[in-house]
């Protein structure tokens, strides 16, 4: 490895041993490793490009702060990276196809969550979900005997259950009780780079509480009727967790009463309209995805529920704003962030992007793609705030919200 080059990865601080540190992480999943690396080593990782040698990085090293790096150091560091599939190397590519190819062959996708972010155990998972509507924050049990049909979708959480467990159950008691649909159609935010705006797969889903089928006739349609094909970048659900954890939910909420089956849909970014005078659905693959999804859901008999598994601002160092979060801070973002669902509660898709628009999305709502495109598709009068939260941290804090349409 003469010419070592760092993938593009994720890079954020953190502190281990009250040692200060740059922690590294793969978008892709590719790798599950979270190397922490010095931070007097940063300069050493922006250099790792594939065009600097180690000597040339020793070189630089001496040059902008007087003192020899090592080369064993380097080596360590180039050794740990390319150990965890950190390097746009040959390592990296073989097993990356192997991965690719394990997922194209399979007819379901696996759980990539069960007994990390949640038990793989299904009765201590059961356990912990009740425990969602039992909490103080949670909204109580919800009743399979009502048997309301008005509810058209909802916006629930992406954050781990651990931090918004309780959140997630006030949008999910909701469609227990207020729909009969059949078919659920899940828009999640897409973490990973994809090359379209969206990603269909036709693959099931498993879960703790068994396999949830996808709609494969639904997704055919789709493809049919739109003029991009959406299934390019299907090996981005492998591992993607926005959709994941609504599939557990909807699992064991009708598992043991109803047969239901899923449309997974990832939304990839919309950032690049941001401060760009257009819509999203001005950009005519959004446009023609929308339109193929409503056209999909007009020619159907069986009943059709939305979900938006999204979360919304992500501020603080970890999320590359310059200073830690203030308690004060935090209550002009729970003001701002009101503001913005005020417009979901006219659903309002237009105006809810304008007001992340008017501010350059300084924020950084990472469920505005599922929640724009949820929005356009559905046809829902007015929408219902059923719990807003934060998840308060000094380095990185993230809002979340249940929301319901009618």
């Amino acid at each position: 490895m003469d010419f070592p080059k760092l993938r593009g990865v994720e890079a954020f601080p953190v502190t281990v041993s009250e040692h200060k540190m740059i922690a590294l992480r793969d978008p892709m999943s590719f790798s599950n490793d979270v190397i922490a690396v010095p931070q007097h080593l940063y300069l050493a990782l922006t250099l790792l490009d594939g065009r600097h040698s180690l000597t040339d990085i020793q070189a630089e090293y001496m040059r902008r702060f007087g003192e020899l790096l090592y080369k064993d150091i380097l080596e360590d560091l180039v050794n740990k990276l390319d150990a965890g599939l950190f390097l746009d190397n040959e390592n990296f590519h073989q097993k990356r196809r192997q991965i690719e190819d394990d997922f194209r062959k399979a007819k379901a996708r696996q759980a990539a969550l069960a007994g990390k972010s949640y038990s793989a155990s299904s009765p201590e998972l059961a356990g912990q979900i009740n425990g969602f509507f039992t909490h103080a924050d949670g909204p109580g049990l919800p009743d399979p005997e009502k048997k309301g049909n008005t509810l058209k979708g909802i916006i629930a959480p992406h954050i781990d259950f651990i931090r918004g467990g309780p959140c997630f159950a006030w949008g999910y008691k909701e469609v227990v009780e207020q729909s009969d649909a059949d078919v659920f159609v899940i828009f999640g935010t897409a973490h990973a780079p994809t090359r379209l705006p969206f990603a269909v797969t036709h693959k099931d889903f498993e879960t703790p509480f068994g396999t949830l089928p996808c709609n494969r006739e639904f997704v055919k349609d789709i493809q049919q009727r739109a003029e991009c094909d959406f299934l390019e970048d299907e090996f981005a659900h492998r591992a993607e967790h926005s959709i994941e954890f609504q599939t557990v939910l909807l699992s064991y909420l009708f598992k043991n009463w109803k047969r239901i089956s899923i449309v997974p849909v990832l939304c990839g970014s919309f950032h690049e309209m941001v401060g760009s005078h257009a819509r999203p659905r001005d950009d005519t693959r959004v446009k023609g995805f929308i339109d193929a999804i409503r056209a999909t859901a007009a020619s159907r008999n069986g009943k059709i529920c939305y979900v938006a598994g999204a979360d919304l601002a992500h501020v603080g160092p970890r999320f590359g704003d310059r200073n830690p979060i203030s308690e004060n801070f935090l209550r002009l973002l729970h003001a701002d962030d009101l503001r913005m669902l005020a417009h979901l509660e006219r659903a309002d898709a237009d105006g809810f992007f304008g007001n992340i628009d008017s501010d350059g999305d300084r924020r950084k709502i990472c469920g505005l793609p599922p929640i724009y495109t949820m929005l356009s598709v559905m046809n829902a009068a007015t929408g219902k705030l059923l719990k807003y939260q934060q998840w308060p941290d000094p380095q990185g804090t993230v809002t979340f919200a249940s929301m319901a349409f009618y």
